[in-house]
């Protein structure tokens, strides 16, 4: 009797920033919203975009757009906020994620991922999990967990506690 060997296969949501294809492992997404208007709050970084009230909770939204260095993009019927777990420092936060569309969900091999392009050393590209490829398309998968620094995650949490104490 052969012995199969096991096969890793995850799920990704994909979506767009401009013309460029990411992916989120889904065990990290909560859900996808309709773009609904976010409060700013004040001296947090230009990613920052705000927060928004989900049931009742305040949860910060990030401009992934900004996050990457990349122009802000005029809000379209597509435009949506990705809600997803975030874990660092041993706890986890709930953020909101700004994406030009939600394209699907698929499921591709641990095996058919490649690992993050090595643009240089001095490029951070940590928060790179691998480079997928999925209808003769390149996706850049991400590892949400290390997008943000500690740092910006405390700031974003802060901002959260602040216009939870306003409420």
């Amino acid at each position: 009797m052969a012995v199969e060997e096991a096969v890793e296969i995850n799920q990704y949501l994909t979506f767009n920033l401009s013309d460029e294809v990411f992916a989120l492992d889904i065990t990290k997404v909560r859900e996808v919203l309709e773009y609904t208007n976010v409060t700013k709050v004040p001296r947090t970084p230009e990613f920052m975009r705000g927060v928004i009230n989900l049931r009742g909770s305040v949860v910060p939204v990030v401009d992934l757009r900004r996050k990457f260095g990349m122009n802000a993009a005029e809000k379209t019927v597509n435009t949506c906020i990705i809600i997803v777990e975030v874990s660092y420092d041993g706890e986890s936060t709930i953020l909101g994620a700004i994406a030009d569309a939600v394209k699907e969900v698929f499921e591709i091999d641990a095996s058919q991922i490649e690992p993050a392009p090595k643009i240089g050393t001095r490029l951070n590209n940590d928060f790179i999990k691998g480079m997928g490829r999925h209808n003769d398309e390149f996706i850049i998968i991400l590892d949400i967990d290390r997008i943000f620094s500690v740092e910006e995650l405390s700031m974003a949490s802060e901002g959260m506690e602040s216009m939870s104490c306003a409420a």
